[in-house]
């Protein structure tokens, strides 16, 4: 097993070698019996990964991403309203917000509709499950044999059951919609209509749709607790930002897309965070498929290696005083954003997140509104722990409080002004 700590090496090794680690090491409990090998993101090199990383890429590429920006305005617009009504459950709004869009985007199906919360539920608790599985050091992954004990692995055969039993009513309810021709755009909707020019069988397409609705929903939620976290722990970075939101958005109306290439402040906000607080820190592992020589060090083949996010994020070399929340270091000296420095907020090679440009147009929606709306200050009687983080393959953080004090005028105002801008979509 390797891991890659410092930035350069994750470049020279994870980005330029990529092709000879786009494979992945053998997930016994996840991949073999959970998933039975359809999961794309657990799957080898090879053929059917392609054909997944290929159908999942048409879908989810930056053009595509530009698409979905009306559905990521209203969810977005969604959670200020939530945080109005109930400010003490901002983290639960946060996981609504990025399940609500993945869940349009991916099914064509609102969050609002009466079986959707069940859903949601039910993926997230198949989230916790599979993120449990991939921990690393489990006794099945170093004992596989133990798999053919008679019962020993009987709760994961449940779960998987479970997990198939709901990816499969999903795409049967996309294909039913199909025939009757009431199937609004989505992910499936594609998979189903251009099934046979990417080869995929409805197992497949039901496991590729299902984990990327997982993913996409878990790692977006974290993120934007992870604004909300900074903007309360850090007020003059939180300033800075609300500076320039008010001499380009100014107070008559909310932020949009249309503005992102004038907010650089924002953009360096987004970036230190997924650098100060990376959603995951590990990694997910890579294998080897042949060896690698880096600085006289030799990579064997069948290497599990891991591209360690956090201790990236800490390689001093580039990131000077890492463990400082500064938005001001992914600015260049005309205040622009960097195009220099970058951060593996997505993963690395052939293997990054399919789904990076819908995420960061997502981060960005909810930063934008939220520091728009809101000063966002930490509870005095509650202070945040900044550390505060539950260990796993997604570090979520743990409830901290937070207090949100409307931006200009009232409450009142502030919900007068999100009808307006759900009114222009």
């Amino acid at each position: 097993m390797v891991i890659v700590g410092r930035h350069q090496a994750a470049v020279d090794i994870m980005e330029k070698e990529g092709g000879l680690l786009a494979d992945r090491p053998r997930a016994v409990a996840a991949g073999e019996i959970l998933s039975r090998g359809l999961r794309m993101i657990l799957a080898p090199a090879g053929e059917q990964f392609r054909r997944l990383r290929k159908a999942a890429h048409t879908h989810f590429n930056a053009k595509a991403a530009d698409s979905y920006a009306p559905i990521q305005m209203e969810s977005a617009r969604d959670v200020i309203v939530n945080i109005l009504d109930d400010p003490n459950n901002h983290q639960t709004h946060a996981k609504r917000y990025a399940a609500s869009v993945i869940l349009k985007v991916t099914y064509g199906k609102t969050a609002r509709t009466s079986d959707a919360d069940r859903e949601i539920m039910l993926i997230h608790k198949m989230l916790e499950r599979f993120q449990a599985l991939m921990r690393p050091g489990a006794i099945l992954e170093s004992y596989p044999i133990l798999k053919y004990i008679p019962k020993y692995t009987s709760y994961l055969e449940e779960w998987r059951r479970e997990e198939s039993q709901l990816f499969h009513e999903q795409l049967d309810r996309v294909q039913d919609e199909l025939n009757t021709g009431g199937a609004g755009p989505s992910f499936v909707k594609y998979l189903l209509e251009h099934q046979n020019e990417h080869k995929l069988s409805r197992e497949e397409m039901a496991y590729l749709a299902g984990s990327l609705f997982g993913a996409g929903s878990d790692t977006t939620a974290v993120a934007i607790m992870v604004l909300v976290m900074a903007a309360a722990r850090h007020p003059k970075a939180q300033a800075l930002v609300q500076e320039e939101l008010d001499n380009v958005v100014g107070r008559d109306r909310a932020p949009t897309f249309d503005d992102q290439s004038s907010l650089p402040q924002i953009q360096a906000f987004m970036l230190e965070c997924m650098r100060w607080r990376p959603a995951t820190t590990l990694g997910i592992p890579h294998r080897a498929l042949k060896d690698i020589v880096y600085k006289n060090y030799c990579i064997p083949e069948g290497a599990i290696v891991f591209g360690n996010h956090w201790a990236i994020s800490r390689d001093p070399v580039v990131y000077p005083n890492p463990d400082t929340f500064d938005p001001r270091r992914w600015l260049n000296s005309d205040g622009q954003v960097r195009d220099d420095l970058k951060f593996p907020s997505f993963g690395f090679g052939r293997r990054i997140c399919p789904g990076q440009h819908i995420a960061n147009r997502s981060i960005f929606i909810n930063a934008a509104l939220l520091l728009w709306s809101f000063k966002i200050t930490e509870d005095p009687s509650a202070p945040i722990d900044e550390s505060g983080f539950v260990d796993g393959v997604i570090a979520h953080p743990k409830p901290f409080a937070a207090k949100f004090e409307p931006r200009f005028g009232d409450e009142a105002q502030l919900r007068r002004t999100m009808e307006k801008y759900a009114d222009g979509l």
